[in-house]
């Protein structure tokens, strides 16, 4: 009876033993498979390795976007040239609208992308998470109310610039139209990208771009001058082309977060109404930043007009060939922003120290090279969108201009993207609003001297390289405050 007792017991004791070196068997698979989840969530991780090797990593798909976006931009004016500076200035008009709404998704993109970055950087995926869903969800909204919009009032809004040719003003409202009223499709993809940067993938947005800029090159010709069995849509079929191009990259995009990313950046779910209020915070400055250049330029347009349809379409097609830089230098800002996101949330000072040096000699030397093609090189790059002597003569002078603030403005856009990786978004909007604003005094004044419209593109120049200087002094000043509280 004692032996069958010892016996049971015994029984009873391995049992529980097996028991027991079971449980901790399934703790420890538990505990493994979270850390491959955790490893695969910051396979973007920006706080480790050698630092020129993680931004060149980074940097380089999202300057190569930025080329495709200014790509983009160029092919369309380099078809509507063909039509003439009628239909160029009309799409600068119309033009003006889609450059005012990217506040919008500014506010969403860049509120987005900083909260998940340091959310990354202290290793919180339940937080990056929330915040990437709360951005998704808040572009959609302003991109269909922003559309809305656009379509209720086409009239006033391109009457606003007082353009009193009748084909400008035709060209523009067709632009608007369809570039606006589809809105929707360019703000997701720019809220993604920000997105997808913050984890430290900046090749997934390259790839999609890729895939749109391919889809316009092939429409632009063929439904603006209707080749083949295509219709001749004139302007029309540039927006048409355009946003089709934005359709394909968002379906590219959406594919493979369904595929890989669904739980990094749900696009569907539902978030605390505290990481809105923290997008917001973090992203209204940036997106009132955003805007008020806009209404600024918007203001200078109309001053420009009064030099004639020529001069419209020059500051429109200027525009779009200063875009080579400024838009590599802001995508080389965005990717300082989820880098100093990311260490400053790791709390890593003196790596975001060192990126910075080299960010700044890259853009400086990029904005240098793109200085030296304008002042040189001013008439062969008017000659590939004008026509019309007398509207080349005016190009080449704003050329000339302009390119002289071409390294300052490159400064200018990393440093915003650094000191935003701080969280302090509010005094970057500050400062760059508040200079970007003495435009309009400056070209009033300048404007009615014998520089005449030349007077216009020197305050742009001016401004330009007094906001490089500024943001550059502050970020070092913002880097000594952060660290000191480290």
């Amino acid at each position: 009876m004692r032996e069958d007792m010892e016996e049971k017991l015994e029984k009873q004791d391995r049992q529980e033993k097996y028991e027991e070196q079971e449980r901790r068997n399934l703790q420890k698979t538990g505990e493994q498979q979270e850390e491959q989840e955790r490893k695969k969530g910051r396979s973007g991780d920006l706080t480790e390795g050698p630092i020129l090797r993680v931004l060149a990593k980074l940097a380089l798909p999202i300057m190569a976007t930025s080329f495709l976006s200014t790509a983009y931009s160029i092919t369309d004016m380099a078809w509507i040239g063909v039509l003439g500076s009628q239909a160029v200035a009309g799409v600068g008009v119309g033009g003006m609208y889609v450059w005012l709404s990217q506040g919008l998704a500014a506010l969403a993109r860049m509120g987005g992308q900083v909260n998940v970055a340091q959310s990354v950087g202290r290793q919180r995926e339940d937080l990056a998470r929330e915040y990437s869903g709360a951005a998704v969800q808040m572009v959609l909204l302003f991109g269909l109310l922003f559309g809305s919009l656009c379509l209720l009032f086409t009239n006033p809004l391109v009457g606003f610039f007082g353009v009193k040719d009748a084909v400008t003003v035709a060209y523009a409202k067709v632009y608007l139209k369809i570039t606006c009223g589809l809105i929707v499709f360019s703000y997701v993809n720019y809220v993604l990208t920000g997105l997808f940067t913050a984890r430290g993938d900046s090749a997934t947005p390259l790839k999609a771009n890729v895939a749109g800029l391919v889809i316009n090159m092939i429409f632009d010709p063929l439904l603006i001058l209707g080749v083949g069995p295509f219709p001749r849509l004139e302007v029309a079929g540039a927006s048409v082309a355009t946003v089709t191009a934005q359709m394909v990259v968002t379906a590219v995009l959406v594919a493979h977060l369904l595929r890989h990313g669904k739980k990094q950046i749900p696009i569907f779910c539902r978030v605390k109404g505290s990481r809105y209020r923290e997008i917001l915070r973090i992203g209204v400055p940036t997106a009132l930043q955003t805007s008020l250049y806009c209404m600024i330029s918007m203001v200078l347009t109309r001053m420009v007009a009064v030099f004639g349809a020529g001069a419209v379409a020059t500051q429109r097609v200027g525009g779009q060939i200063e875009s080579v830089c400024w838009n590599t230098a802001e995508g080389f800002g965005a990717a300082m922003n989820a880098f100093v996101g990311q260490n400053y949330g790791a709390r890593k000072m003196e790596r975001v120290k060192k990126g910075y040096r080299l960010a700044f000699f890259t853009v400086l030397l990029e904005g240098l090279a793109v200085t030296g093609v304008f002042v040189l090189f001013p008439e062969p790059l008017s000659r590939l969108f004008f026509h019309e002597a007398e509207v080349i003569d005016v190009a080449v002078d704003y050329l000339i201009i302009v390119g002289l603030s071409e390294a300052f403005m490159a400064v200018e856009l990393m440093a915003i993207g650094a000191i935003s990786g701080f969280g302090n978004t509010r005094l970057c909007s500050i400062i760059s609003a508040s200079i970007t604003a003495l435009r309009i005094p400056l070209a009033m004044i300048l404007s009615r001297t014998p520089l005449g419209l030349n007077g216009i593109w020197w305050a742009l120049t001016i401004t330009s390289m007094t906001k490089g200087i500024v943001l550059h002094v502050t970020f070092w000043q913002q880097w000594r405050k952060r660290k000191a509280e480290v």
